[in-house]
């Protein structure tokens, strides 16, 4: 083994035989002194010849310090990066004239690093011809949506020894990659002001041995990060036994090194201020490559500009929202005016019918239930509507806002408009299941036994319905702007024809957080008057059945690689609660 001061010196030789003790001992910043106990002490194991130039044996002690490989995150969704991530992954985007990934993997070429592996989730085939281009290696994370880069770090675990592992998002003016590395070390840059990112404490020999969210006068973590063999392994073991648990599904790979710090010999790696640039949101692009916004090729910007008449240079203050269960969105600023960008989501091209939508979106700007609407593409399903800041949540508990929200479901009802199309959720529910019969969805034990609770229901809803009236199919609590006195209706993508009590099974089965007693207390407000038995035991039924719905769609967006999340429990409780109260009452 060589000490760090040998190392230095020799691979100053490797690189340049006839490089003098005073410019090895500049380069590697050590004392002349060091550089010539070094150069005697490498001459006496038989490492260097007279002249400086490395023996076989020279070349066979470096060789265990050789950069084997790089591992390239570029699995994630980059959501923070909206609207330009809806179209490409963010590491696909041209920045001063070069593709980012592209650039990176060059770099690492250029450092003698020929054994690149890409680990892609989110859009992947975008990536697939740097194969042939470069002689990358593709690794698909199919856990990307559903956990945090420390899968994407398992799924490239075949390749970590001697690597680099490195985001696909980060643009480095020079090249930081070096061919030889003598210890693990993860890149760190010196930050006077407040950081959230990982503060690093370093020993005087530069050891890492604190790491901590938040700090200032500080390094900060940022750039990539190399394990040789030895810590590689040591750091696997641990990821092992984080991708097998389902409850750190949310740990970055970084959090996992965090924890257990103490278990590696890792060192600071300095890198010198302006030399990283990271692009976690559009402005921060733009603000680096001025001219981004207006070379960058995206049909979004496009379809904002001709909405609303503006130029490119015009948007700006672009913040991503977060993601909906359906949908992608992106608040932006236009003269002065603020706008919400809505791009549909992975799937639902199979699910939602938007030229439905864009008819109903007409009909609630028309009744005076939704007036943010502007302009929606009913082949594509994009949409721009004003944005209504300082809205409140709205409260199922509060008296006020729901006899106002079912004041307006009755109004829609009422109002004698009419769709081309129409919305029926049992049946609905029954194509979504045949949907995931055909993918070999796992369906859960007490599947069976609730479809045929429902299908009961569904058979009795149908003979009691009534007239279809026009409906929403998505009223529930998030689907309302409350700001003081003001209500308004939004997201009709599912609005169409329908049994008007699945409005109603909506409002109830979404989230309320109501019992049976406590759904059927607050119908009143809807009918003006205290309901029939008749009445009631349909709207249950319709809790039980909206419920179902919306249980076996979450199931589908799961299949689709879009989870979400605890929505899925709370339909499924509607649909056996509800629909085993409405059965009783039938």
């Amino acid at each position: 083994m060589l000490t760090k001061c040998q190392f230095d010196v020799l691979l100053s030789l490797r690189q340049n035989a006839a490089a003098t003790q005073r410019s090895i001992a500049e380069s590697i910043q050590v004392s002349l002194g060091s550089v010539n106990n070094a150069l005697a002490e490498l001459k006496s194991k038989g490492l260097i010849e007279a002249d400086g130039a490395l023996t076989k044996e020279g070349h066979e002690a470096l060789a265990p310090y050789k950069a084997d490989s790089a591992v390239i995150l570029a699995a994630g969704a980059g959501t923070r990066f909206a609207p330009l991530s809806f179209e490409k992954p963010k590491a696909m985007f041209e920045v001063c004239g070069e593709t980012l990934i592209e650039r990176l993997i060059s770099q690492l070429k250029e450092a003698g690093i020929n054994h690149i592996v890409v680990v892609v989730g989110y859009m992947k085939e975008a990536f697939f011809y740097l194969e042939d281009k470069y002689g990358v290696e593709i690794v698909i994370n199919h856990e990307y949506a559903d956990r945090n880069n420390h899968s994407s770090v398992w799924a490239a675990r075949d390749h970590l020894s001697n690597a680099y592992i490195v985001s696909s998002d980060q643009y480095y003016s020079k090249n930081v990659f070096k061919s030889y590395v003598f210890k693990s070390y993860v890149s760190a840059v010196f930050e006077e002001e407040e950081t959230e990112e990982y503060a690093l404490q370093a020993d005087k020999k530069h050891r890492v041995v604190g790491m901590a969210r938040g700090g200032k006068y500080t390094y900060r973590m940022q750039g990539p990060a190399y394990f040789t063999r030895e810590d590689a392994q040591t750091f696997l073991a641990l990821l092992k036994a984080v991708h097998a648990d389902p409850n750190a599904a949310g740990l970055l790979w970084d959090d996992v090194l965090a924890a257990h710090l103490d278990q590696f010999n890792i060192v600071l790696g300095p890198i010198e201020p302006d030399v990283i640039h990271e692009f976690n949101f559009v402005t921060d692009l733009t603000a680096f490559d001025a001219d981004f916004f207006a070379n960058v090729d995206s049909k979004i910007l496009d379809n904002i500009c001709a909405t609303l008449d503006c130029d490119r240079e015009d948007i700006v203050r672009v913040d991503p929202i977060k993601a909906g269960l359906t949908n992608l969105s992106v608040l932006f600023e236009v003269k002065g005016a603020q706008y919400v960008y809505r791009h549909p989501g992975n799937g639902t091209e199979e699910i939602v019918n938007r030229k439905a939508e864009t008819h109903a979106l007409g009909v609630a700007k028309k009744l005076g239930l939704d007036d943010t609407f502007i302009y929606e593409d009913p082949n594509e399903g994009w949409k721009i509507s004003h944005y209504i800041d300082g809205c409140i949540d709205f409260d199922y508990h509060n008296q006020v806002h729901v006899e106002k929200a079912l004041f307006m479901i009755r109004k829609l009802h009422t109002s004698g408009e009419e769709s081309p199309w129409s919305f029926d959720f049992y049946n609905e529910a029954l194509k979504i299941v045949e949907l995931l019969k055909k993918l070999n969805y796992p369906f859960p034990l007490d599947f069976d036994e609730l479809f045929k609770l429902i299908t009961s229901l569904g058979e009795k809803m149908k003979v009691d319905q009534g007239k279809p009236v026009f409906c929403h199919n998505d009223f529930y609590g998030p689907n309302f702007l409350v700001k003081g006195d003001e209500m308004r209706l939004i997201d009709w993508e599912y609005a169409a024809m329908g049994d008007y009590a699945c409005d109603l099974g909506n409002f109830v089965a979404q989230g309320s957080g109501y019992s049976v007693e406590e759904a059927c207390d607050v119908l009143h407000f809807y009918y003006g008057r205290t309901p029939t038995a008749a009445e009631e035991r349909h709207c249950l039924a319709a809790v039980g059945v909206v419920g179902f719905y919306w249980y076996v769609w979450a199931m589908y967006k799961e299949a689709m690689g879009n989870p979400v999340g605890e929505w899925l429990y709370v339909w499924y409780k509607a649909a056996k609660q509800f629909g085993a109260a409405a059965l009783e009452r039938y």
